[in-house]
């Protein structure tokens, strides 16, 4: 789903506490975000926030991207990512106004890039550029041409371009979001439909299984998309007028109808991510300004209802949206959680709440410092964490 237009908001006062650090002097636990800045000059950045023992954020460092951003687009586009394995530790962000994407080393931030694709992405990516990767590869869904960029990891976080492959829905839609397991890659594209393809050669190849996702005539549509570390699950956030999330069998090697999960009332589930421990899915529930926890069964894939969140701190009065969930810790059900607040007229925030289990289910409730202050121009749809969930 994509957002629309957005509200001004009001400043806040970030609270400053010092984090632990590696040998090197970069923190060695951090929050990035993917600041998404759309205007021509400066180019963007990304800001490392230091995250201190209690979850506190202190006042981040920033690198520039070499490029700019659209500070908005599609929810489910992930346009920030760590990757998981390779010979460098390297952060990958994109840059939709600048049809470009940067590779950035975690700990001396050096940036590599930025790299675009083929003449034909060179289209403004109005809905964001969405990013997956493998130990090899990276891919870039290009919202402007409809193309997935092809790039191969080269050693320092740098990125050469391989080619296109041109992928649509059975409707046209082009692609909002990307995951990876393994030589699988997932693609959910806008108009509802879904599919995986073979990255195993580099270049994706259709598994043939491009369908239509359950309850996509009601507006359920899919959106972002996590995996469970065994791949045996794929997790779909749901573009919808309530919260719900979509999970479909991936065992075989293929999509298989997807199965709806309804959670609430909470209007629109776009962004979903699983806890390190894989016991407790986090909803993003965009349109709402709150956050949901559902809790999983990673043996069966079913969903169970849990929590949600009241609506965070200023919302529609310094905020709009909400991005996408991070945990704060990389074990059990992830520590604190960390969600961006979007607004593109001055910046944006990032919310913490704290997540427990109770007998009955759980709650989520917002900290009493949250939350802390973006950049300014930022339009904070994407973050991570440093280390990174181990899959």
């Amino acid at each position: 789903m994509k957002l629309p237009a957005i509200l001004p908001v009001a400043a806040l006062v970030i609270v400053v506490i010092v984090a632990s650090a590696t040998a090197g002097g970069a923190p060695s636990h951090f929050l990035v975000t993917n600041d998404d800045q759309g205007t021509v000059f400066p180019p963007s950045t990304l800001s490392f926030y230091p995250i201190a023992p209690d979850g506190s954020l202190a006042a981040p460092a920033h690198v520039s991207t070499g490029g700019n951003g659209v500070a908005g687009g599609f929810f489910g586009a992930n346009r920030l990512l760590i990757a998981p394995n390779g010979p460098d530790e390297c952060l990958y962000a994109s840059n939709a106004q600048s049809e470009n994407v940067s590779g950035i080393d975690i700990h001396t931030h050096k940036l590599a890039g930025p790299v675009r694709g083929s003449v034909p992405d060179h289209k403004l990516a109005r809905n964001g550029i969405a990013l997956a990767v493998s130990a090899t590869h990276l891919y870039a869904a290009f919202s402007g041409s409809g193309n997935i960029g092809v790039f191969e990891r080269q050693p320092a976080c740098a990125l050469k371009f391989i080619a296109d492959f041109p992928a649509k829905g059975l409707a046209g839609g082009f692609a909002e979001s990307l995951a990876i397991h393994g030589n699988m890659m997932i693609a959910a594209y806008g108009d509802g439909s879904i599919e995986s393809f073979d990255v195993s050669a580099g270049m994706p190849r259709s598994n043939g299984d491009a369908q239509n996702s359950t309850r996509a005539q009601d507006d359920y549509f899919p959106d972002s998309i996590d995996i469970t570390s065994d791949g045996h699950y794929a997790i779909f956030g749901s573009g919808s007028a309530d919260a719900a999330v979509q999970v479909s069998d991936i065992s075989s090697g293929k999509l298989t109808p997807t199965l709806v999960y309804t959670l609430g009332t909470a209007w629109n589930s776009s962004s979903v991510r699983l806890s390190p421990d894989e016991r407790v899915l986090y909803i993003s529930n965009n349109s709402a300004g709150r956050v949901t926890a559902a809790f999983f069964d990673k043996n069966t894939g079913k969903v169970r209802q849990g929590c949600t969140s009241a609506p965070l701190k200023g919302y529609y009065e310094q905020f709009t949206y909400l991005g996408a969930v991070a945990t704060g810790l990389s074990t059990g059900t992830g520590g604190l959680l960390y969600v961006p607040e979007f607004n593109a007229q001055k910046k944006s925030y990032l919310g913490v709440l704290r997540f427990i289990a109770t007998p009955t289910g759980c709650t989520l409730t917002e900290i009493a410092h949250s939350p802390f202050a973006g950049v300014p121009g930022s339009a904070l749809l994407s973050i991570a964490v440093y280390p990174p969930r181990p899959f």
